[in-house]
């Protein structure tokens, strides 16, 4: 298993309830996992990786 240091989790700027996504980076690597559930694995993404999924959000892709 890899270790990371202590994650700095951030909520999403549009959650409106508890039930919301969570985004933390460290060394270049983006963690995204569920606030209801903290404490199951989060997923993990390269900087390329989240950078493909930003521009795609702000591209109107997933909506």
């Amino acid at each position: 298993m890899i270790e990371f240091p202590k994650l700095e989790w951030r909520k999403s700027s549009r959650c409106a309830n508890e039930s919301c996504v969570e985004v933390a980076e460290s060394e270049g690597q983006y963690f995204v996992r569920d606030s209801k559930v903290p404490d199951l694995p989060s997923l993990r993404f390269t900087a390329a990786e989240w950078a493909a999924f930003i521009d795609g959000v702000k591209r109107g892709e997933f909506g």
